[in-house]
């Protein structure tokens, strides 16, 4: 495996996908995503003083929106060929829509050690204190550094280094919108270097399947008086299914038989709305209580946010993990579970899944 390189130009790979931090303005007003990668590189200054080689690549020109997981499959085989060729890093520039998700799916298919960074921008670059030059140059010395290997991909956003596995998009315009409400930032950059303050315990990882089987993985979010219209229609037409409840992982008495007879056929994880913390397991003892659904089949998400517990599950169905193994993936991903319980990654079987 190549070893960070020390005697030579650090080589970072830039990946542009479009979104705010590449629009521009159109004739009908409004912007869209028009900018190439080479163009946001020769709009970094202080990048050439860095002493950092870059290579750049427009592998998508898309709003973060409109990306998919299809895309994010072929930009992880892309990222892999390139670091296995010897660069040093990646950053990947993207819209800050999907980033927390985006990141998170790229963090599960990324098994070596070099950074894999995404980054983006809030402001677009034809207004007044656009961010996306000083966060692409903030991504591209953090995924040079030495520092920043081993932990995954990471979310390089206003000088603060997150973990895929704890960013959240906070805020609909803030400069500041990205958060890790679980576990604070892993580090900052400072003066041009990645300084990384903690590192994680532990970190999730799935490998690619060699037959990848198409699944879709429905997340809804329980709200006052629910009565299950938006979840009943899962039954057949989804292959797994992620709920965010209230709190500590609670519903609404209304729909646990619902739920109950969508865990028997299958995957459902059960995580918390409200942005941070964890699902608890043994607290609560009411119909709909957290014990009592995970007495009825669900499965804990733990520490995941909901959006990062779909992408945890729609893998390990697309890799055909069988139930056993994505409840232990879970225990081991949610923050309750210690790396020697780690399943066994072979492609096998989901029982109860609604399409092959």
């Amino acid at each position: 495996m190549p070893e960070f390189s020390t005697n030579s130009a650090r080589r970072v790979v830039l990946f542009g996908l479009g979104g705010t931090i590449a629009m521009t303005s159109t004739s009908g007003g409004g912007v869209v995503p028009a900018l190439s990668a080479d163009q946001l590189v020769a709009a970094v200054p202080g990048l050439a003083e860095s002493g950092i080689s870059i290579e750049v690549e427009d592998f998508r020109r898309v709003p973060g929106a409109s990306l998919t997981i299809d895309d994010l499959t072929a930009l992880a085989t892309a990222i892999e060929a390139r670091l296995v060729a010897g660069v040093d890093g990646v950053v990947i520039t993207q819209g800050t829509d999907t980033i927390e998700e985006t990141a998170y799916l790229l963090d599960l298919a990324h098994t070596r050690p070099e950074p894999v960074v995404v980054t983006g921008a809030m402001r677009n670059p034809t207004l007044a204190g656009a961010d996306g030059p000083g966060n692409l140059l903030a991504s591209i010395q953090t995924a040079a550094s030495p520092d920043a290997r081993d932990l995954g991909a990471l979310v390089v956003f206003a000088d603060e280094i997150h973990a895929a596995a704890r960013v959240r998009k906070t805020h609909s315009t803030s400069g500041h919108t990205f958060a890790s409400a679980n576990g604070g930032p892993l580090g900052y950059v400072v003066e041009g270097q990645a300084r990384v303050l903690n590192h994680p315990t532990s970190r999730t990882t799935i490998p690619a399947a060699v037959e990848p089987r198409s699944v879709d993985v429905a997340l809804v979010t329980v709200v006052l008086g629910d009565t299950g219209a938006l979840l009943r229609p899962v039954a057949g037409t989804c292959d797994g299914l992620v709920v965010a409840g209230f709190g500590v992982g609670h519903v609404p008495a209304t729909v646990v038989d619902t739920l109950t007879e969508l865990a028997a056929a299958m995957p459902v994880v059960l995580a918390s709305r409200t942005g941070a913390g964890s699902v608890l397991s043994r607290t609560y003892a009411f119909p709909g209580s957290e014990s009592d659904l995970l007495g009825r089949g669900l499965i804990s998400a733990g520490f995941l946010a909901p959006f990062k517990a779909r992408i945890l599950l729609h893998r390990l169905l697309a890799s055909r993990h069988d139930l056993a193994s994505i409840r232990a993936t879970f225990a081991r991903a949610g923050g309750y579970a210690s790396l020697d319980q780690q399943p066994d990654h072979a492609n096998t079987t989901v029982p109860g899944a609604a399409r092959a």
